[in-house]
């Protein structure tokens, strides 16, 4: 399996994990969730829906509603709508838990990042410092290219290299702010985290915690921004 087919098969597992769907509307959800998707046609999603139904991870319903898409120039068509097997959710569950060196690249990293809301903490914090150290990486070999090349380059090729420079530099920046985020909300003030926390303590009596004079730190809201907003 190619690594586009790969990040295109967690992308629609993941969308379904949340509701069935059709093509037609799965099709828009992964345009207007991960905008590198853009490009991905009927062509292209269809024989990925038809190759997980194989494998067994999608199941395919043919309700009685009529469904009319927008391009048809006759008749209507009855929809296939798509759901996850039992075996689709295990496998969307074990694409989740990668936090190996794939999940760091560029694609995989922007589908990860879109279903963060549903991936257990330590994974997220190893998948954000993997891709922080990706970037580290990219920025040493990219300042290094400049400064051997900066004779042979004008002015705007060499204006075009920061470019690019900078923006990574962006990116390494928000992963700083996310990872940041990420552990101060793992624990608070050096105890258990903060779900563990709350069914451990217990009250004096007048509805204030033992232990703690503050109130409760409000609840960790992941940022809104997608990988592809960067």
């Amino acid at each position: 399996m190619s690594r586009r087919s790969g990040v295109l098969e967690f992308a629609v597992l993941g969308l379904l994990h949340d509701a069935p769907m059709h093509g037609y509307e799965l099709r828009k959800r992964l345009n207007v969730l991960l905008g590198s998707f853009r490009a991905f046609s009927y062509g292209t999603l269809y024989p990925c829906l038809k190759s997980l139904v194989a494998q067994g991870f999608l199941v395919e319903d043919n309700p009685d509603v009529e469904y009319v898409p927008a391009t048809a120039l006759n008749g209507k068509r009855s929809k296939i709508v798509y759901r996850l097997s039992p075996e689709g959710k295990e496998r969307f569950e074990e694409l989740l838990a990668d936090s190996g060196p794939d999940a760091w690249e560029d694609e995989h990293f922007g589908v990860h990042f879109a279903f963060f809301g549903q991936t257990d903490r330590a994974v997220r914090m190893r998948v954000l410092e993997g891709r922080r150290s990706r970037l580290e990486e990219r920025l040493e070999r990219m300042r290094s290219s400049i400064a051997r090349t900066r004779e042979r380059f004008d002015d705007y090729t060499l204006e075009l290299q920061r470019h690019g420079l900078e923006s990574v530099e962006r990116e390494v920046r928000w992963l700083n702010e996310l990872i940041e985020t990420e552990r101060a909300n793992r624990t608070v003030r050096g105890g258990p985290s903060p779900a563990s926390s709350s069914s451990d303590k217990t009250s004096d009596g007048r509805g204030q915690e033992i232990g703690s004079s503050d109130p409760p730190e409000p609840p960790y809201d992941r940022p809104g921004r997608s990988a592809q907003e960067r």
